[in-house]
Parts: structure tokens; C-alpha cells; sequence
């Protein structure tokens, strides 16, 4: 039968499968349960973590860098197991990114410590030779704004402490910077 060559029967075939896709795609995930995270394991940002992250998004760190390992072999073999759905259930916005020109950054934290962190954001060069990456050393000059740190912990539902609140003082850009990426892969309880 040559459908192309009788509109009207391609008209009704094209609209009945529409049909029984939106209905497939409309109805089956209904019955498969929920995908909702357990955020009961996940340990919360602190406010130093919070404000790195608010940096991180500032500077487009999550247009080069993913924060997602996904389940292919090449990501696997070299980021580790695929990430599960609680290591990003507290991220608003979720940063897993869908272009990596960088390396996966899902658990960089516990890969390199602080230290690294500080000499490879100054000069990317210095830690890889072929890196394209910007240097950062002027957030080492920038004193952190924590004027509305506290505001972001209550809207984000966050526990804070007075005491985290004064472990600010006197913290520069890059201080904040570092510990949202040594937290990075440390999520879970």
C-alpha cells in the first residue's frame, strides 16, 4: 500500500500514532512510582559551600563542566560509577550540564584537596599544560559579599549556625570557590 500517495489515510495513520505516543508517554510513567529523591542521606550545603556554588554558576564554570557521571563505558571508566539521583537532590538550579569541554566535575572534591583546588583555579596551566581553562587568581583579591548568605540558607532550607555564619569573615572569592568544589562527590551521609 503506498500510504504517501493516499492523504488521507497518511492523515489518520500519522494522527493515530501521535496519539498512542502521547498516550505511551502520558500514561506509562504514572504507574512506574515515584523518582523523587531521598534527601534523608544528603548532607546540606554550608554557608562557604553555598556561596562557592553561587560563584561557580557566576563565572560559567557549568559551561564547560558537567556534574553528572553518565552510564557509558568511556564515563565510567574514567569519572566512576553513574551518578545516583541523591547526589544532586538539594542543587537548585542542577548543574549536570549536557556539554563537557572540561572534565566531569561530579566528584572532583574527593579526588583532589583544597590545595590543588587553590594552584590549578590561579593557573590552570601550571597543573595541565594544554588546558584552555581561564585563570582565576583575581577571586584570591575579591573579599567575599555575604550580605545575603543567611537569606539563601532559609530560602534553600538549609541549617545554618551562627557560628558558619561568622566562619566567613574575612573569606575571599576563591576560599568559597574551593570549598563548593572539595565538597563536590561528598554528598551523601
Amino acid at each position: 500500500m503506498n500510504v504517501d500517495k493516499r492523504p488521507v489515510v497518511f492523515i489518520i495513520l500519522a494522527t493515530l500514532t501521535i496519539l498512542a505516543g502521547t498516550l505511551f508517554t502520558t500514561f506509562i510513567p504514572l504507574f512506574m512510582g515515584t523518582t523523587t529523591p531521598s534527601v534523608e542521606k544528603v548532607i546540606p550545603y554550608k554557608p562557604l559551600e553555598v556561596e562557592g556554588r553561587d560563584i561557580y554558576i557566576r563565572e560559567g564554570c557549568n559551561n564547560c563542566h558537567t556534574q553528572t557521571v553518565r552510564p557509558l563505558p568511556f564515563e565510567t571508566a574514567r569519572y566512576g560509577p553513574p551518578s545516583k539521583i541523591e547526589e544532586s537532590a538539594i542543587d537548585r538550579p542542577h548543574l549536570w550540564g549536557s556539554r563537557r569541554t572540561g572534565p566531569d566535575l561530579a566528584r572532583v572534591g574527593a579526588k583532589y584537596p583544597a590545595a590543588w583546588h587553590y594552584l590549578h583555579l590561579k593557573d590552570p596551566r601550571s597543573m595541565y599544560r594544554d588546558s584552555n581553562m581561564p585563570a582565576y587568581a583575581w577571586l584570591n583579591e575579591r573579599k567575599l559579599d555575604t550580605s545575603y548568605t543567611e537569606k539563601k540558607m532559609r530560602v534553600l532550607g538549609y541549617p545554618y549556625a551562627t557560628e558558619d555564619m561568622q566562619a566567613l569573615t574575612g573569606k575571599t572569592e576563591m576560599d568559597a570557590l574551593v570549598a563548593y568544589l572539595t565538597r563536590l562527590g561528598k554528598e551523601l551521609k
